[in-house]
């Protein structure tokens, strides 16, 4: 090789052809235009996600109020104090973690079962995937106004059903023991398709060759998903808890919308009492104080994620 390109320049230097000397400097070109295209988002990410994050942080030490203008006097870790020994919060923060308990394991539960029969149709699978998640496309308002019609006493839906075949409905949002669960249920048929999606995309990565060498070895139906399908889908598995986790722990919509944290605050959940303290109360500070306390709740499930998603991967 070296032969050929002495060869090569000594025959250029006899045509009177200049040897062409290497480019430099192209990967800080390159470095350069991914910086612009970058920059739109990064632009935008510190005006609307880590400037409010940090004024909010900053607005959490003050008596801030929208009565008065101006940060009021600084307040050190007072919100904090009295957020950590106010039963609102504690309760609201129970309200939101027993949500997200009931709403959890059927949503990732049946995603991925309804994704496993759907997978298995020949035909007609596109159906069962606009059927599932064509909920998930509604607004949170046309939802509640769908489930509250539902849930109507003597007038709705499930009641009437409940009556037809000798059943007394109980009061769905109205009682205490049930209003948290009747959420739940609206939660879990609005969202699930967006877990089912998820489980359909990654039981079509799996080879077909795995399942036809199984049933060739004599494995049926339920071993095959229990030995190749669970163990394939380990990482889908873990992004669609945590992603569910997240969210339910942040749910306000459906609670505002529908029950408006009643009856007698039984499901008032964290960010309903942050939107209670700001804008109903106008203490700006102290919300701001309960909200940074909620996102090291959030931070902390994440912290989670990211230590199961290592395991997963040194496993591998």
């Amino acid at each position: 090789m070296s032969t050929q390109t002495s060869t090569q320049t000594d025959t250029d230097l006899g045509r009177g052809i200049a040897p062409t000397a290497p480019r430099r400097g192209g990967g800080l070109g390159q470095g350069r235009s991914a910086a612009g295209f970058l920059a739109p988002f990064v632009i935008l990410y510190l005006l609307f996600v880590i400037g409010p994050t940090i004024y909010g942080l900053l607005l959490s030490f003050t008596n801030a109020s929208l009565v008065k203008p101006g940060l009021n006097g600084f307040a050190g870790f007072g919100n904090y104090g009295e957020a950590l020994g106010s039963g609102d919060f504690w309760s609201s923060l129970w309200h939101t973690l027993w949500f997200t308990i009931l709403t959890t394991p059927p949503l990732v539960i049946l995603g991925f079962v309804l994704a496993l029969l759907a997978n298995r149709l020949g035909r007609g699978r596109w159906f069962f995937r606009l059927a599932f998640f064509a909920p998930y496309v509604l607004p949170s308002a046309v939802v509640a106004l769908i489930w509250l019609w539902l849930y109507t006493p003597a007038l709705g839906l499930l009641d009437t059903a409940l009556a037809k075949v000798g059943m007394t409905p109980p009061s769905w949002l109205g009682d205490a023991a049930w209003a948290m669960p009747s959420l739940a249920i609206t939660t879990v048929w609005w969202t699930l398709g967006f877990n089912f999606v998820l489980y359909l995309a990654g039981l079509q990565e799996i080879p077909r060759d795995l399942y036809e060498a199984a049933a060739m070895d004599g494995a049926g139906p339920w071993q095959q998903i229990r030995s190749i399908t669970i163990p394939m889908l380990g990482r889908t598995t873990t992004l669609v808890a945590v992603l569910q986790v997240i969210a339910s722990l942040k749910v306000f919509d459906q609670m505002y919308l529908m029950t408006q944290g009643g009856p007698n605050f039984a499901t008032r959940s964290i960010l309903q009492l942050v939107y209670d303290e700001g804008f109903t109360n106008f203490r700006v500070g102290y919300a701001a104080a309960v909200s940074m306390l909620f996102f090291i709740v959030v931070l902390a499930v994440s912290a989670v994620w990211f230590t199961l998603v290592r395991r997963q991967e040194k496993v591998v």
